[in-house]
């Protein structure tokens, strides 16, 4: 039986996710310099946006980066969200399906409400990430303001570049 014989019958159900050209440009400004042209479109400043970003990356929950960064925590969920990061609706998959009905006029927002299991500050923040897609090209530029550039190990290797011999035929 051949590799042939294997696969007959198989078929892709999925598509990956085009990303387009991979871009790490570490001559850039920092981050709330890069956010300045969603700065219209965000809920708070970029600063605190840059600012919310950093402790969520850095490790910290969705309301703790709200506190850390000034804000409260539904609009640091908010920028999360309009920025690309994913995780930050507040209800389980079923609950986001519920509230897609209600966007759609399926379900009313009593019922969907209650079954969802959500309060109302849930609720609404989960209508918000279900009612509004992450601003286009902002993923890629967190992305790249948190990129590989930045690790340690990198920095480590950079600098002790001169002192490695035949690694430029393994990079």
């Amino acid at each position: 039986m051949g590799l042939a014989d294997i696969a007959e019958g198989l078929c892709v159900t999925t598509e990956q996710r085009d990303r387009g050209v991979a871009v790490a440009d570490g001559t850039a400004g920092d981050l709330p310099e890069r956010l300045a042209d969603y700065a219209d479109d965000l809920p708070c400043s970029v600063e605190a946006a840059a600012a919310v970003v950093d402790a969520y990356v850095g490790g910290s929950a969705v309301d703790a980066a709200g506190h850390e960064a000034g804000v409260a925590p539904t609009t640091a969920a908010k920028v999360l969200h309009l920025l690309g990061l994913e995780g930050v609706s507040p209800v389980s998959p079923q609950g986001r399906e519920l509230v897609r009905d209600w966007l759609a006029g399926e379900l009313s927002r009593v019922d969907a409400r209650a079954l969802s299991g959500a309060n109302e500050r849930e609720f609404a923040l989960a209508a918000f990430v279900e009612s509004h897609e992450p601003l286009p090209g902002a993923e890629d530029v967190v992305a790249d303001a948190f990129s590989r550039s930045d690790d340690a190990s990198v920095a480590k290797r950079d600098a002790l570049a001169e002192t490695m011999s035949g690694t430029d035929d393994f990079l």
